[in-house]
């Protein structure tokens, strides 16, 4: 098992191992730590995975393979993702968008299976952070019409002159 106090665990059907992957692949700095399979013994089908550790970054992630459930990954836990520049952000976002992924609001989407995942710019906070309440609450009215974050368009934003 991991040696961190707290592993975020994704509960799949059957698609821990595949998972795993596509995070590794997404991400790029990570490794998969640990796969276990199923004995003879059982209960699962013999050589099938049960769960998979890998790290994104440093952080431990299990990918269970739970079986079918009653609930499916919502929005009421996301992973943030902080990123550099636009370039990374709009990276991140096509990879993660990809084959059944979905776009939603203010940097938020969900993967092809299902997780949420806050792809936020650096600069957004930056920005949220200025001295000006009139330019945070352009900033953030800009922010609110947007799907993946657009950093040209808030800087725009904080740029507008103030109107009296």
């Amino acid at each position: 098992m991991p040696e961190k106090k707290i592993t975020t665990c994704l509960w799949f059907d059957d698609e821990a191992e595949a998972a795993a992957d596509y995070y590794l692949s997404v991400f790029g700095d990570g490794r998969i730590t640990d796969v276990r399979r199923y004995s003879e013994a059982g209960p699962g089908e013999p050589g099938s995975v049960v769960f998979v550790l890998f790290e994104l970054f440093g952080q431990p992630f299990m990918a269970l393979n739970g079986g079918k459930a009653d609930w499916s990954f919502n929005e009421s836990v996301s992973f943030q993702v902080q990123c550099e520049d636009q370039a990374e952000v709009d990276d991140l976002w096509a990879k993660l968008t990809a084959d059944g992924g979905q776009e939603s609001q203010c940097g938020w989407l969900r993967d092809r299976y299902g997780v949420s995942w806050q792809i936020e710019p650096k600069r957004l906070l930056e920005l949220l952070a200025d001295p000006d309440p009139a330019r945070v609450a352009r900033v953030t009215e800009a922010m609110l019409t947007m799907q993946k974050i657009d950093i040209p368009a808030l800087e725009a934003a904080a740029r507008q002159p103030t109107t009296p």
